[in-house]
């Protein structure tokens, strides 16, 4: 079973995103901020990474600098709520940029297409 880090700020989104990767068959192992993300990567490897942007402590633009920097074949997806982090060179180290809807389908794609 594959495993992925969500990390999202907002609870509702965050247990969304649980739910329904859970039932699409993947492991879901969850982060609220940048930093704790980082700590979840040390501490449970996972197959892809799900990444806010505007996030407490630690955004997602710093946190994927700092897992890369360890572990640079991890698939990671930006998924925010603002279109304009797509023009930052530093989120072009994200497999893709998706923008946040209540339909899940882009990003279930997108995940299936990046780890099956």
């Amino acid at each position: 079973m594959k495993t992925i880090l969500v990390v999202e700020d907002d609870k509702n989104q965050l247990l969304l995103y649980e739910q329904e990767l859970s039932i699409e068959g993947y492991n879901v192992i969850t982060a609220k901020d940048g930093q704790e993300a980082v700590r979840k990567v040390k501490e449970q490897m996972p197959d892809l990474i799900v990444m806010d942007i505007n996030m407490p402590k630690m955004n997602g633009i710093e946190s994927i600098s700092s897992i890369l920097s360890d572990h640079r074949k991890i698939p990671i997806i930006i998924n925010t709520a603002y279109s304009s982090y797509k023009d930052n060179f530093m989120s072009w180290s994200a497999d893709a940029y998706i923008i946040k809807s209540s339909d899940l389908r882009e990003l279930k794609s997108k995940i299936k297409e990046l780890i099956g």
